[in-house]
């Protein structure tokens, strides 16, 4: 088979024979001939130069054992049996669970369950264990690959950074190639899971024909606060088990085996601005224990951050109509009525789903507001908030999973996975789906209860 700069050239000199043959000599005509073949060359290596798309293949969420569900009664009634709290502390907390949005069917690891909490290095080496080894497991099943075909390897956990590190931990205990490319990403919040993706996008834009993983989790031993202080009390109460692997690639084949293609990211952050910067703060109280404070001003520095993502993204994926009407409507309320509502765009134009931060009600409520959200597009992060809790980096494959246990997502959907953490840090993936996604997944933590969804929160 001839290549395409042969095949031009073949062609070049064929035309030029009929222009001999048919006594067309005036010089226009090679001119136009000549121009062709260059801009034909041309494109052709611009296109070779282009990265490959990035693909997610498929993704797997865990599902933690029965032993560690955690009811409200059982939760209230270990803290009381602490001594490290005092009875201010059990009732703000048992307040806080109450109107956290949570069933009562959430999971706490193994450490947490005994009386005092263990939170021993060792301990949280053997939850991240139990958490990733199933889900890497499960992954690597669902794909039919061994762990040598993995060329890129990424874990994401934010509290908990261990050496030798996790992903070594993942590598060692799956003797995998002694060339993969490894990350361990820290101390980024529950932005973690997509920075973790967009990572592996801008790796494999630069790699060929590789295979990347991601595997995303929270360790609840590391975070645990035994205080008085109640803003750091609320992780405590909301932040529960999880645990997601994705697997991404850039191979020819894998579109025809991938459920979604990666289409487009953005990250943005205010970390420059102290009232984002210390919105989420791990530090000591003032008794030297160490916890995770979540200030008064969350949800402001929130809506700040979220605000400039959105413009921004906006302007890169919206229809011209939308950012037309968006900028008509600023410009005639700076220039003629100054009571006029600014139009706020619609990214359902584009998208058909969203994966929104599953951190607790007010939070999504927040975010389907600045967005036109109705209770369709949230009930996947109001759901998962209240079958598993906070998860974390992990909490957006969860919902994901919800859409597909329900048969929503279809071939051509456009899906936004929007990321949230500390610092305060937005990372956002669009995904369109490449087939209808219809099969009964066994596995999926949502396969035993998905019938019961949606329900009132």
């Amino acid at each position: 088979m001839l290549s395409k700069p042969t095949f031009f050239a073949f062609i070049i000199v064929a035309f030029e024979a009929l222009f001999i043959l048919q006594q067309w000599r005036h010089p226009i005509f090679h001119f136009l001939l000549l121009s062709y073949f260059f801009f034909a060359i041309k494109t052709y290596f611009l296109k070779s130069k282009q990265p490959r798309p990035v693909y997610l293949v498929d993704f797997s969420c865990y599902k933690p054992p029965s032993k560690c569900k955690v009811p409200f009664s059982s939760f209230i009634h270990h803290a009381s049996m602490i001594e490290a709290f005092d009875t201010e502390s059990v009732e703000f907390m048992a307040k806080t669970l109450a109107s956290s949005g949570l069933s009562q069917e959430t999971y706490l690891p193994p450490a947490l369950h005994c009386i005092p909490p263990k939170t021993h290095h060792r301990e949280s080496i053997n939850e991240a264990q139990m958490v990733l080894f199933p889900v890497m497991d499960e992954l690597l099943s669902k794909t039919k690959l061994s762990p040598h075909d993995i060329d890129i390897l990424i874990v994401n956990c934010s509290g908990f950074c261990p050496s030798p590190s996790l992903s070594s931990i993942i590598i060692n205990k799956y003797s995998m190639k002694s060339d993969i490319k490894s990350y361990n990403l820290s101390g980024m919040g529950c932005s973690a899971g997509t920075i973790g993706v967009d990572l592996a996008q801008n790796l494999l834009k630069t790699h060929e024909n590789k295979t990347a993983i991601v595997l995303s989790t929270e360790i609840l031993s590391t975070g645990w606060y035994s205080g008085h202080e109640k803003p750091k009390l609320i992780l405590n109460c909301v932040f529960r088990m999880g645990g997601a692997g994705i697997l991404l690639s850039n191979k020819k084949q894998a579109e025809n085996t991938s459920k979604y293609k990666l289409i487009h990211s953005l990250r943005t952050q205010r970390a420059y601005n102290d009232t984002a910067y210390y919105a989420v703060y791990r530090e000591e109280d003032s008794r030297g224990i160490l916890g995770v404070t979540f200030n008064k001003d969350l949800l402001q520095a929130v809506s700040e951050t979220l605000r400039s993502h959105i413009t921004l993204l906006g302007s890169q994926i919206l229809p011209f109509t939308e950012q037309f009407f968006h900028v008509i409507s600023i410009l005639r309320k700076k220039l003629n009525d100054k009571s006029a509502e600014i139009y706020n765009p619609s990214f359902k134009t584009v998208v058909q789903h969203f994966c929104l931060p599953s951190s607790g009600k007010p939070l999504i409520r927040e975010v389907a507001k600045g967005l036109n959200l109705n209770g369709r597009n949230i009930e996947p992060a109001l759901m998962t908030l209240h079958r598993f809790g906070n998860q974390s980096s992990s909490s957006w494959w969860y919902e994901l999973g919800y859409m597909e246990g329900k048969w929503r997502v279809k071939k051509g959907d456009k899906i936004w996975v929007l990321g949230l953490g500390t610092g305060i840090k937005c990372c956002s993936l669009v995904l369109e789906c490449l087939r209808p996604i219809v099969e009964d997944d066994k596995k999926s933590p949502w396969s035993c209860c998905i019938q019961q969804y949606p329900i009132q929160v």
